[in-house]
């Protein structure tokens, strides 16, 4: 492997250096230490070292970060140190990874997802209430063109507006000034920094469905680095790769980003592999929403594996039998086409002209 270290232990052994790259952020922090307790339960004799990785983005101005994504300009320092072979894998939460990663790299597992919806935390002095119970005008707090697009709908009575920053940021600027009535946020993002007490609402599919990849972490690796991907590939939770197959394929499809509000939503039950896809206009005021199935069964024989580099939007899973995976990606392509026939497209290319000329 490029980039291949060892190091030495007490006892005069040899054993293999992994370097994890993550952000210094609190929670990429405990996102990236749950990924490498597994990796030493499982692997006991591989050494892990995590680097933290700092970013110029830390003294940009969040202006200037509202328009590029301070999200995406780590992921693309954190790609930078995988290329040059300063680290060897990156743990992200997948939804902050385009739906085509740069040659070269790929998802070498998509871990089980956490809770995948949308939380309400509410400022102290709303507690107890809910989105429907909290007075007219009041002022809730989200970053997510997808979220207030769908709670403006549901919630008319209530306003939203911009807030930026990590978890922690957020939550003190809520807690600390009257700006807020109630943020949204991710609710595995609050459950792994273990602030579960501060959710006051978990909001169904029929509220606000969620973003693509959302509670999924996946570890980005060196695409032709064989022995790190069949390393982590044990990692691979296969329900949750091929929900997120699907539902990367639809936004890929629909040219979605950041920038549009898009939303899913997934099941599988009795090997069928359900999907439900969203898209809608800034205000919320229009709509498409459509709901596809696909069969997902496996007759469990062992394939003959015709091209191990295989990739199904930047998802590499060889330990998982192929047309399960084809089955999903042409779930959520075949979702996009019928929701770009009805018009999705218009919608999408008004929000984002709205959306840049903020």
């Amino acid at each position: 492997m490029s980039g291949e270290t060892s190091s030495q232990n007490a006892n005069g052994k040899v054993s293999r250096l992994i370097r994890i790259g993550t952000r210094k952020s609190q929670l990429a922090r405990i996102q990236t230490d749950s990924v490498a307790e597994k990796l030493k339960r499982l692997y006991p004799d591989v050494h892990l070292e995590i680097v933290g990785m700092t970013t110029t983005g830390d003294k940009i101005l969040d202006t200037a970060l509202s328009k590029i994504g301070e999200k995406s300009l780590f992921t693309k320092e954190l790609e930078t140190a995988l290329e040059r072979n300063e680290v060897d894998l990156v743990v992200h939460s997948l939804k902050d990874l385009p739906t085509t990663l740069p040659p070269g790299f790929t998802i070498g597992a998509v871990l089980k997802r956490e809770n995948p919806h949308d939380a309400v935390v509410l400022h102290p002095k709303n507690m107890g209430k809910s989105l429907d119970t909290l007075p007219d005008k009041s002022v809730i707090g989200t970053s997510s063109l997808r979220r207030a697009a769908q709670l403006k709908k549901r919630f008319p009575h209530l306003e939203f507006k911009d807030i930026r920053g990590n978890l922690n940021t957020r939550l003190k600027k809520l807690d600390e000034k009257d700006d807020f009535s109630a943020i949204i946020l991710a609710a595995a993002g609050l459950r792994r920094m273990g602030w579960d007490s501060r959710v006051s609402q978990i909001l169904g599919p029929e509220d606000c469905m969620y973003a693509v990849g959302q509670g999924a972490l996946a570890i980005e690796v060196r695409a032709r680095d064989e022995d790190i991907l069949e390393m982590v590939s044990v990692l691979h939770d296969p329900d949750t790769v091929l929900r997120c197959i699907a539902e990367r394929a639809f936004l890929r499809r629909l040219e979605g980003g950041c920038s549009v509000p898009v939303a899913v939503h997934t099941e599988v039950k009795d090997s069928q592999l359900y999907l439900t896809g969203a898209v809608y206009s800034l205000d919320g005021s229009d709509s498409l929403k459509e709901t596809m199935q696909t069969s997902i069964a496996s007759d469990n024989k062992v394939e003959e594996r015709v091209d191990e580099r295989v990739q199904r939007v930047g998802v590499t899973a060889n330990n998982m039998p192929g047309p399960a995976q084809d089955a999903s990606e042409k779930l959520g392509l075949d979702l996009a086409n019928l929701l770009l026939s009805k018009g999705a497209k218009e919608i999408l290319t008004v929000a984002r002209q709205l959306n840049d000329a903020r």
